[in-house]
């Protein structure tokens, strides 16, 4: 929501200042400017928009309309102004203002753009992950740790903090597996959002892009004579535009030069904040998600709602009888659950629907790493269906001097075989979040007792 804001006052902020500036001649030719940020918008929420084309189309549109404006003696066909078009990178009659810009906005609305993709990518795992089915083998192991002791006799006793960490890591043997992909995720949206707060800052960019674009124009109004020498000499000699329009002059207030920019003038986003403050806030939560597959045994376990806890070894339920828990606690993931003595857990069969977010995962951290980089990534196009295409690099070699080398992974087709997977993951059934309120509630329904 910042985001797009932060695009919506920068367009505002635009118009307001052309339309003071030049008046009816930018009111008559706005259509230009407000394709521009329609197409940033576009491309900031997925769209299929190549950036570097789109910034190019942008200046080759404005020199076309703005070479009429200077030479309103003549008449101009569409494939005389195609022609004077082609020109924009050979006369530079913008200066350096193009190409500084471009540099600006690709890399910065990769990283934001990408970013904010990640966001989404990481919530939508962890929900998923969270609807995932317990197996047979964790539900008869939660019973027994649970309800056991009500037919022993022993209705106070709560499990052994041990004995609780092997009946979870049984359970979440699957979900630990994500830790490794989860932890490589984190730390890739941790050096995207180091970009955000430098070099990459979307915000120092869209913020004062109006008077950058006035300084192109500027550029464009002060050497307009040797553009259009040169303009007339590679294109042709245009033909005299009809009498009326001949005896024009070009309009007094085209000439008008911007005053200078006031930061305080600039309106600000509704959350009040800014963008350093945002990704500072996120960066505390994202180092605090770290690790939090293969801890969630600990967390749970460690409640002293759940267990008695790590410093009461002897006077809990161990699954047996009131005494310490003697088996060894097992480490992390599928594979090490072999031995597991309190959840029969089946190590050749790991969970398909975890493994695909684990690929999701890794899909994502390798656009992440791209975008670290300055490179445009693809993502899938809301409006249409279709995968943006990459606009190349938005750094030179002095910008983004730090490289991750890695190698990219596409992401897996859909499938039937997804389909059901997603469909198995969304029927009624023992989910792990529903599994866990029951876990808890029973556990405080025995406080009660």
């Amino acid at each position: 929501e910042f985001f797009r804001e932060l695009l919506e006052n920068a367009e505002r902020s635009l118009n307001d200042m052309f339309v003071r500036t030049y008046g009816m001649l930018y009111m008559q030719n706005s259509e230009v400017f407000q394709d521009l940020f329609t197409e940033l918008k576009r491309y900031y929420t997925g769209g299929n928009v190549n950036l570097e084309e789109m910034l190019n189309d942008f200046w080759a549109r404005l020199l076309e309309r703005m070479f009429q404006l200077i030479n309103p003696q003549y008449h101009f066909s569409e494939d005389y102004l195609e022609c004077v078009s082609k020109y924009t990178d050979q006369l530079k009659p913008f200066g350096d203002v193009p190409r500084k810009l471009k540099v600006q906005v690709t890399r910065a609305f990769i990283a934001a753009r990408t970013f904010v993709q990640g966001l989404t990518v990481g919530r939508e795992v962890a929900n998923r992950v969270s609807k995932v089915s317990p197996t047979p083998g964790c539900i008869r192991a939660l019973m027994k740790m649970l309800y056991c002791p009500y037919c022993r006799g022993l209705p106070t006793v709560k499990p052994c903090n041990n004995y609780c960490l092997n009946v979870m890591k049984g359970c979440l043997a699957n979900q630990a597996d994500l830790d490794t992909e989860w932890n490589l995720f984190i730390d890739a949206m941790l050096l995207v959002a180091e970009r955000l707060e430098g070099p990459f800052n979307i915000e120092s960019v869209m913020d004062p892009i109006d008077v950058k674009i006035s300084e192109a124009i500027m550029n464009m109004q002060e050497n307009s004579m040797q553009v259009s020498a040169k303009v007339f000499q590679g294109c042709g000699q245009p033909k005299p535009a009809p009498a009326l329009r001949s005896s024009r002059s070009v309009p007094e207030n085209f000439n008008t030069r911007f005053r200078p920019y006031n930061p305080e003038e600039r309106p600000t986003t509704a959350a009040g904040t800014s963008l350093d403050r945002l990704v500072t806030d996120i960066k505390e939560k994202l180092k605090l998600s770290k690790k939090f597959w293969s801890t969630l045994p600990y967390t749970i376990c460690k409640d002293e709602r759940v267990t008695a806890g790590p410093s009461v070894e002897e006077d809990c339920w161990n699954g047996h009888t009131k005494a310490r828990y003697l088996p060894e606690i097992m480490n992390d993931g599928l594979t090490n659950q072999i031995n597991n003595p309190e959840v029969d857990v089946d190590i050749t069969r790991p969970d398909t629907f975890i493994r695909q977010q684990i690929m999701a995962l890794r899909v994502m951290t390798n656009k992440l790493k791209n975008a670290y980089n300055g490179n445009d990534v693809n993502f899938q196009d809301t409006s249409d269906e279709t995968s943006g295409s990459g606009s190349g690099s938005g750094c030179t070699d002095d910008i983004c001097p730090t490289e991750f080398d890695f190698v990219t992974t596409e992401a897996p087709p859909v499938d039937s075989d997804r389909r059901e997977v997603e469909a198995s993951a969304t029927r009624p059934g023992w989910s792990l979040q529903t599994l866990l309120i029951i876990f808890l509630s029973l556990v405080l329904q025995r406080q009660w007792r």
